[in-house]
């Protein structure tokens, strides 16, 4: 073997040796410090006790307006998705033949309450006579059938009368309800009938209603919760809008389905929302719309105070749930814990399996060991047990 090649071996073997001699030199020496960890104590809290349901906004009132006579439609008088008051005339059809009819029909009551006129004039004659030997009793009789016969026809031709108004009347439609319009189905020109379907549809905008389904075993233990802190008057209905932002309004519960679905043994409940317009330099209109998705909340009225720990000490593994809690020997301990119903996204309520005071670690979890010591040093524990809303306001 060449000189140049022993002497680059010799010197590979040389630096290996070195290696492994620094390598044992430094675990030989003593270990560092104990890790620094972040700690929070576990503290009771009030906690909102939230629950979520996907849900859909229905509008509390919904009309389809018709035509409920034969004419044709001479103007539409409102903008397509602009809101409407109650009484707003919004279609106007055709009025000329219907004008003429109530003509008629007033002649008709006129006519009829000439007859009536002659008739009572005639029975009085008839009767007047009855008491001399000119009179008969036939002629009185048959008098008094003609009186009540032109009465029936005068009532008759009232009602003609009163029939011809309200056909007038249907030729101007308005809005029976106040509400956002649609889109106008049918254009000005068209002759429209009763059987020809909705011109438009009027939805009511204030109150909206969030319907949802819960599952009866969740409902049960809902009610059984809420039972002791006035029941279902208890609950808040909170809305989470598609934007993930919270809607600021509140509502309250007011109606329970009677039935049980079949097919996904829930059952469907509704809550009753504000809906106002947006305010000044949010833009125009409201911020609930019929058919929009939502998560409803269903939150408690007043907070509970429940034992807690941050979110962030929480971890879970094949074994369950845990934290690790400090000692007073600044010792790190694995505790199993049972979560309660009342976690918000901040806050873990603990069931079961820590006491309160105890320390549990917060930041600097990959460092930690079952059994070995850490530093530990306070940290900023989060402010109240909300579930992460800005407070919303009561409505009706």
């Amino acid at each position: 073997m060449p000189f140049t090649h022993r002497r680059g071996l010799a010197r590979l073997g040389l630096l290996a040796l070195l290696g492994l001699s620094s390598v044992s030199a430094y675990a030989q020496q003593p270990g560092g410090p104990p890790p620094a960890v972040g700690v929070a104590p576990v503290a009771r809290r009030p906690v909102t006790e939230t629950n979520e349901f996907i849900g859909r906004i229905e509008a509390v009132d919904r009309v389809d307006l018709q035509s409920r006579v034969t004419a044709f439609l001479e103007a539409r008088l409102f903008d397509e998705g602009a809101e409407v008051k109650q009484g707003d005339l919004l279609f106007r059809l055709e009025r000329g033949p219907f004008e003429a009819q109530l003509q008629i029909a007033k002649a008709g009551v006129a006519e009829a309450q000439a007859q009536l006129q002659n008739a009572n004039l005639t029975l009085g004659r008839a009767q007047s006579l009855l008491s001399t030997p000119a009179g008969q009793r036939s002629t009185v009789d048959n008098a008094t059938a003609a009186a009540r016969s032109a009465q029936a026809q005068l009532l008759s031709a009232q009602a003609q009368e009163q029939q011809a108004q309200i056909n007038l009347n249907y030729t101007e439609i308005r809005a029976p309800v106040a509400g956002r319009i649609g889109r106008a189905s049918v254009t000005p020109g068209n002759v429209v009938t009763p059987s020809s379907g909705a011109l438009a549809t009027i939805v009511s905008q204030d109150p909206m209603y969030a319907n949802f389904t819960v599952p009866v075993r969740t409902m049960l233990e809902l009610r059984s919760r809420y039972a002791e802190r006035g029941g279902w008057d208890a609950v808040a209905v909170r809305l989470r809008l598609p934007s993930g932002q919270m809607y600021e309004q509140t509502g309250k519960l007011d109606f329970i389905d009677i039935d049980v679905g079949r097919d996904t043994d829930s059952i469907a409940m509704r809550g009753r929302m504000p809906n106002p317009p947006l305010p000044a330099g949010r833009g125009v209109g409201r911020e609930l719309t019929a058919g929009q998705l939502v998560t409803v909340q269903l939150a408690s009225v007043e907070p509970v105070q429940v034992l807690t720990v941050p979110r962030s000490a929480m971890m879970t593994d094949q074994r369950g749930d845990f934290v690790y809690v400090v000692g007073a020997d600044n010792k790190a301990e694995r505790r199993a814990i049972r979560i309660g119903s009342q976690s918000t996204p901040q806050l873990v309520a603990v069931a079961d399996g820590l006491k309160e005071g105890e320390q549990v670690v917060v930041e600097g979890l990959q460092r930690v060991r079952p059994g070995a010591a850490v530093t530990p040093g306070p940290v900023a524990a989060p402010a109240g047990g909300g579930n992460g809303a800005p407070p919303a306001r009561q409505g009706g």
